[in-house]
């Protein structure tokens, strides 16, 4: 009964939003800021569970984070590109629930003035965006998870500034101990003030990923659905943009990671000359104290993204 009445919120939610339009907006960084662990997946990390960076693509996850609680991350984007993720649960008595807090930064570097015929003016300016995030989380029961986050988001660019107002909403259910689902609506909410009269609309995505732990082999293997709200020529193109990830580990400290995002493939190059676009690799160490983790993205010939990531406990 359980797992039917997950299967029937996983359909009413994707009904409501599945034909929802998202078009190009200055808000679409939300879509991309992510640890190292799930980068290296390429983001297929909405089922996982006791990972408290992946709070980001479903808040019900926020439930079952047991050993590291605070999770830092430093992403290096092309050029001087910069951006920062922290996530934290706040340790308190599991009985009213679960809390947490995050926060994404990103600093895109100085620009130089210049008039209509390229030429430097002899000052600069700058762009940023930022993201905070307040999490609550919560048992249904022992295995079926929900979680929902309030979040105020920030895009600037020299003097011109946008700022909006979303929710993030998830469920996670655990089936075995192997094998987990998750669904999340993210950022739904409404622009509070425009980028000098630029209608600007937040990027409200829908994921669907199952995370499967195979038997007699030490690989854990993902798979989602995302971009699910997007607008698409027809229904079925939108389940195009699927990502698949495995994680191997190797004893108990060491894990090897893979990732293949399809839309990201999809929206570089010519086809003929696409080489390792949307792919995404990783390494993790785990230590008593510590995890240390690195992630890349291909999203180019001369775009990669790199992810560091530190996992401890802040008590």
């Amino acid at each position: 009964m359980k797992k039917l009445t997950f299967m029937l919120l996983i359909l009413f939610v994707t009904n409501i939003f599945i034909c929802n339009a998202t078009e190009a907006t200055p808000y679409n960084f939300l879509r991309y800021i992510s640890g190292a662990r799930s980068g290296g997946l390429s983001n297929t990390v909405v089922a996982m569970t006791d990972n408290i960076e992946s709070v980001l693509y479903n808040p019900a996850q926020l439930a079952t984070v047991e050993t590291k609680n605070t999770s830092a991350t430093f992403i290096k984007h092309v050029l001087d590109i910069n951006s920062g993720m922290i996530a934290y649960k706040i340790p308190i008595n599991e009985e009213i629930g679960h809390i947490g807090v995050a926060a994404t930064y990103t600093n895109y570097g100085n620009f130089d003035y210049a008039d209509e015929f390229g030429n430097l003016m002899g000052n600069n300016f700058g762009a940023n965006d930022f993201n905070i995030a307040i999490t609550y989380a919560n048992n249904i029961d022992t295995n079926f998870y929900w979680g929902v986050s309030a979040k105020y988001i920030y895009v600037g660019i020299e003097n011109a500034g946008s700022s909006a107002l979303a929710l993030d909403a998830g469920l996670l259910y655990k089936f075995s101990d192997r094998t987990n689902m998750g669904l999340s609506v993210l950022h739904a909410g409404y622009v509070v003030s425009q980028m000098n009269g630029y209608d600007a609309s937040l990027p409200l995505d829908v994921r669907l990923g199952i995370g499967h732990r195979l038997k007699g082999l030490p690989l854990l293997l993902s798979f989602s659905l995302h971009h699910l709200a997007d607008d698409y020529d027809g229904f079925w193109d939108r389940f195009n943009s699927f990502s698949i990830g495995g994680e191997f580990n190797f004893g108990q400290n060491v894990f090897a990671r893979i990732g293949y995002d399809n839309q990201i493939r999809n929206l570089t190059k010519a086809d003929s000359d696409k080489g390792l676009d949307g792919f995404s690799g990783g390494i993790g160490v785990k230590t008593n104290y510590i995890n240390v983790d690195y992630g890349v993205n291909q999203y180019g010939a001369a775009a990669l993204l790199h992810r560091i990531s530190l996992e401890f406990n802040i008590k």
